[in-house]
């Protein structure tokens, strides 16, 4: 009998926020869902990470609509979304009612599975996700930002595994957002946690740095349930490596991927001309679908590495590139080696380019570096260097708790705040996440000016 391996499609979530961050409307979605619907997949991701925040702050389109659309012309394939636990789809801690709300309405307008991750690692983060998650009906899956770095080892992240099992997790995800795991590392880590977990496991990266088609056979022979790809119109570079390419390879190794091969080729059809649309309005930059092996050097995420040179580019400072790319492991090893995914990339990130631009090792020290040196944002993965802390913190007392745990229910201020505006828990929430955007959207809805253009800008990309 055939081994079985299943596949999740990104194309409607971290495929295009990949590479074309989050810019694709509802429209174009529509017409190829029914499609998607029969072409075998275990599961469509399509909501969550950058979505929400693009919808309102881009593209006029009401974020909660999206999902009860989609919802209603998938009738077959589970849909999926992503989570940041306690930061939700912002980039902060909320409290637990907020947190408990958002979930219960995700679920109840659609979402099939909850992808919960923490950018630490710190399952206290989750937890509130998790339990909201199966309380409302939903399967919830634990993510382990993977990473590496002297303390992430193979152990560890088995033994994180197990915790995440212990707490009521669904299945496991591995999420290498940089594209760091390497494919024996790859084969040893599904490996172990299929030996100690019964739990299905999905293993997700990213095609950066040139080996994540490697890393899927590996990880298929070692056992992995499901690998997350995308269709191959918004597929490697900074994306996932394409789903037809590895079905193909999968099924003449003996696998059983369950897809529909005619359907997938026409879903590519359908969003190749939407792809070149984008190639040439140049939101779809040439670049992101380069192959980036400094990621596996660096240890650093592709969507950061342009940020980091566009940065350094506006002040005129772009020969100081590779002094600052040497600089992000010594930042990471420095605050206790914490996984680059939103929103620690962006903190590291920038606290190297201030090391390096200050000539000072943190003389300038931005405000979320030391709110996470306090442990606002969780426990770091290891010891914080102590004579960084004081240099950053002073002799100031760190929060050992729950970081949640110190915040107040937040909802009924939020229902108050956003009374006049509001017509649902579902637009009282997207103002809790985004209070002003949100705001400027739900005042043109109430106001009926949905042909009032909106200001293109460009944002640096999450690393999703």
């Amino acid at each position: 009998m055939a081994k079985k391996i299943q596949f999740t499609e990104t194309v409607l979530r971290d495929g295009q926020q990949s590479q074309i961050a989050t810019r694709m409307p509802t429209a174009d979605m529509l017409p190829i869902l029914k499609t998607l619907d029969e072409a075998g997949y275990h599961a469509l991701e399509m909501w969550g990470g950058a979505t929400f925040d693009s919808c309102i702050r881009f593209l006029n389109e009401d974020p909660w609509e999206r999902l009860r659309l989609i919802r209603k012309e998938v009738k077959n394939t589970k849909l999926q979304m992503l989570l940041r636990g306690q930061n939700l789809l912002g980039y902060k801690n909320y409290s637990d009612d907020v947190v408990r709300e958002f979930v219960e309405k995700s679920i109840k307008n659609g979402i099939d599975i909850i992808r919960v991750f923490d950018a630490l690692n710190d399952t206290r983060n989750l937890k509130t996700a998790v339990t909201a998650a199966k309380e409302a009906g939903g399967h919830c899956q634990t993510a382990i930002s993977y990473t590496t770095s002297d303390i992430h080892t193979v152990d560890y992240f088995v033994k994180l595994a197990k915790e995440m099992a212990a707490m009521g997790a669904d299945s496991i995800c591995i999420k290498d957002m940089a594209g760091v795991l390497t494919p024996q590392t790859g084969f040893e880590l599904v490996t172990r946690i299929k030996d100690g977990i019964d739990l299905p496991l999905e293993v997700h990266t990213h095609a950066t740095s040139g080996i994540s088609e490697m890393t899927y056979l590996k990880v298929a022979e070692a056992g992995a349930d499901i690998i997350d790809t995308a269709i191959s119109s918004f597929s490697s570079g900074t994306s996932q490596p394409a789903t037809e390419s590895m079905a193909l390879a999968l099924e003449e190794m003996g696998f059983d991927t369950g897809l529909k091969m005619d359907k997938v080729s026409e879903i590519a059809d359908y969003f190749n001309p939407i792809r070149d649309r984008f190639r040439e309005e140049g939101i779809l930059n040439p670049k992101i679908k380069d192959i980036e092996p400094k990621t596996l050097i660096y240890q650093v995420p592709g969507g950061m590495l342009s940020n980091l040179l566009s940065q350094l580019t506006e002040q005129g400072m772009q020969d100081k590139y590779e002094e600052v790319l040497s600089e992000v492991p010594k930042v990471r090893a420095d605050l206790g080696y914490p996984p680059l995914v939103t929103p620690l990339s962006q903190m590291v990130g920038t606290q190297s380019l201030m090391n390096v631009i200050s000539k000072e090792r943190y003389k300038l020290v931005p405000s979320e570096i030391k709110d996470y040196v306090r442990g606002l944002y969780g426990r770091p993965p290891a010891p914080i260097d102590a004579a960084i802390q004081e240099k950053i913190i002073g002799d100031e007392e760190v929060v050992t708790v729950r970081p949640a745990d110190l915040i107040e229910p937040q909802l009924p201020g939020f229902q108050e705040e956003i009374k006049e505006y509001a017509k649902s828990e579902e637009d009282v929430l997207m103002y809790a996440l985004f209070p002003q955007q949100a705001k400027d959207f739900l005042g043109r809805r109430e106001d009926k000016f949905y042909d009032v253009p909106l200001q293109t800008v460009q944002v640096a990309i999450d690393i999703p």
